[in-house]
């Protein structure tokens, strides 16, 4: 068995970018929000007790890290980062007492409560650990071998295949990474490989390591968190507001799922579709998906040409190829390609998440169009926002 007390985060950096970018609108426009976060293995039959202690270990050591000089001087030269938002960085620590790892009914329970403005960092710190030292715990001897096979094979695929115009994507394999060392070998290969291809990585540490571009704007977590800072049924439209006036035009991507694609489509009005650049998909039918998109700005009278289509979910290779070949000229496509990439191995991957479900003593959810992604503590609430959505069955 593998050394489990070696640090896996050794950086502060080494997360997505979109938590910063969340954590940035949190300190200008609701900096004394409360937070509870859960973590979820989706896996059957995966126990990770055993792993307790080492996770615990594991976060109490970034609880020491602090952002160095150099690091907020790379920060520094994100443009829609501000001054006053790095200024709070520069003395920025977590502290793991806020946040809880212990057993519960059989199995693991990991949850983190506290100002959102420092809870909500630990999220890919978990999932980026939880990942490594599973694989700590179960594989004695890795087969890299095997996974640059595999690697090679999907560049291999990508530089073959005619008609790949416009085609890109972007690593998003930070929070189910076989390990961090895979993860950066991974992105190092496809740099030297595939540079015409490869956009950037969701992870700021890899980011700044391989000088390419460092990509994300928002995740679920900051539209659920203004169902709680006002009505719920105002809080999607409320969020996207929020985000235009935090970043003016920069970080142009929406993320379209957190009440469903149907309800972002009811929402989408022609100063969103001019505010967004791009629109992101994390759950449902891609295809589908997708054109909802393109008959909704054609609604508008946008061009979607003009626009982009990006897709997040579960995916591999093929299913870029396909969705690019099927879309391009049509819309501009774009692709954050996460677990097939970064933990391909040849061993099962976890299925884990860590969620917000509480903001401010208030429920927070997420709808999405893949029912097995929603998470919420409070069924009662689920309910009711599912029924308001014309949705309730989905949710029984």
């Amino acid at each position: 068995m593998r050394d489990q007390n070696k640090p896996i985060i050794t950086s502060l950096l080494d997360t997505d970018k979109y938590k910063f970018s969340m954590q940035q609108v949190n300190l200008h426009q609701y900096p004394g929000a409360m937070a509870k976060y859960r973590f979820k293995c989706r896996n059957k039959g995966v126990d990770l007790t055993p792993l307790i202690g080492a996770i615990r270990e594991q976060l109490a050591l970034i609880s020491e890290l602090k952002f160095t000089e150099s690091e907020l001087c790379y920060l520094a030269k994100e443009p829609h980062l501000s001054e006053d938002y790095l200024d709070f960085l520069s003395d920025f620590t977590l502290d793991h007492r806020q946040i809880v790892v212990q057993e519960a009914d059989g199995g693991i329970d990991i949850y983190a409560e506290g100002p959102m403005l420092k809870t909500t960092l630990w999220e890919i710190y978990v999932l980026s650990i939880v990942n490594e030292l599973w694989y700590r715990h179960t594989v004695q001897e890795p087969d890299f071998d095997e996974g640059r096979r595999r690697l090679a094979e999907k560049i291999q695929q990508i530089e073959q295949e005619p008609g790949l115009e416009g085609f890109n994507f972007t690593d998003f394999g930070t929070r189910r990474r076989f390990s961090k060392e895979w993860h950066a070998d991974v992105l190092h290969t496809l740099c030297l490989k595939v540079p015409q291809y490869l956009v950037g990585t969701s992870n700021y540490y890899l980011a700044r390591e391989h000088n390419i571009k460092p990509i994300g704007t928002m995740a679920h977590e900051y539209l659920q968190t203004w169902q709680a800072l006002g009505h719920p049924l105002d809080g999607q439209k409320n969020a996207f507001n929020a985000w235009a006036q935090e970043f003016r035009g920069s970080l142009g991507d929406a993320l379209t799922d957190v009440i469903g694609m149907d309800s972002f489509c009811e929402m989408l009005d022609l100063y969103f579709a001019k505010q967004f650049d791009g629109f992101r998909h994390d759950s449902g039918d891609p295809k589908i998906w997708c054109e909802k998109l393109i008959t909704r700005l054609k609604e508008l009278g946008v061009d979607p040409k003009t626009k982009r289509a990006i897709w997040s979910d579960g995916l591999n290779v093929e299913k870029m190829i396909d969705l690019h070949k099927t879309f391009n000229g049509h819309i501009q496509t774009g692709f954050g390609i996460g677990t097939n990439l970064t933990n391909d191995l040849g061993y099962t991957p976890l299925n884990i998440v860590m969620k917000v479900f509480e903001v401010n003593g208030r429920p927070v959810a997420k709808l999405s169009d893949s029912v097995g992604k929603t998470m919420c503590e409070n069924a009662d609430y689920v309910a009711w926002l599912a029924g308001t959505y014309g949705r309730k069955e989905e949710f029984i």
